[in-house]
């Protein structure tokens, strides 16, 4: 082992820069929940964090190129509203959005995305009741709620399409980046690399 986990854009990411955040982790409120050191799940946890830094360093360095700022970012509510959003764009893309200078990051990198009407549509078709707030009455009976029309509901269904779109783009550009100028080294592969031993995804 020659102390490297990574290069990053041709910079070393050290073991030592693993250890640190590996500490903060286990100095954290989640301890409990870490697996033991030595363990292959400890291993994995590892790698995980080594993919958390690289992207961290990707993002850092796409920030200065996009001069992105971060008290122009979005809040994070606006970009991570639920555990479903969080889940959709991935634990490791979700920490680059902890900071403001990742969500300034996200909010250039997918200022471009957009939705069509079709798309608008469509989804409405598949889900009409999903934006629905009135119930329906009948006979002085609240019954189930009552389908709205499409126009009444647009910018609702848009806002969320376009956020996901948003999601979808961002971890897209990330992995990508990532894949375009991060090297890393043995023993600290993606968790999910079916070459390395600790993986146990297997079919």
């Amino acid at each position: 082992m020659n102390g490297v986990a990574a290069t990053v854009m041709g910079e070393c990411l050290t073991v030592a820069d693993v250890d640190a955040r590996e500490r903060a982790l286990r100095a954290g409120g989640a301890a409990d929940a870490l697996p033991r050191p030595g363990t292959g799940e400890a291993r994995q946890l590892r790698r995980w964090i080594t993919q958390v830094l690289v992207a961290e360093r990707v993002v850092a360095a796409a920030a200065r190129t996009l001069v992105a700022c971060d008290d122009r970012a979005p809040a994070m509510r606006e970009v991570l509203p639920d555990e479903v959003a969080r889940l959709e764009i991935g634990s490791v893309a979700a920490s680059t959005l902890a900071q403001p200078l990742g969500r300034a990051v996200f909010a250039r990198v997918t200022a471009t995305v957009a939705v069509s009407d079709a798309a608008v549509r469509e989804y409405h078709c598949r889900n009409p009741f999903r934006f629905a707030t009135r119930p329906a009455v009948r006979g002085g009976w609240h019954g189930a709620q009552e389908r709205p029309e499409l126009d009444e509901v647009r910018p609702l269904v848009t806002a969320h399409l376009l956020a996901a779109a948003r999601r979808r783009e961002y971890r897209r550009w990330l992995d990508s980046r990532c894949a375009d100028v991060v090297a890393l080294a043995q023993g600290y592969e993606h968790p999910g690399d079916p070459r390395q031993p600790d993986n146990t995804h297997r079919h």
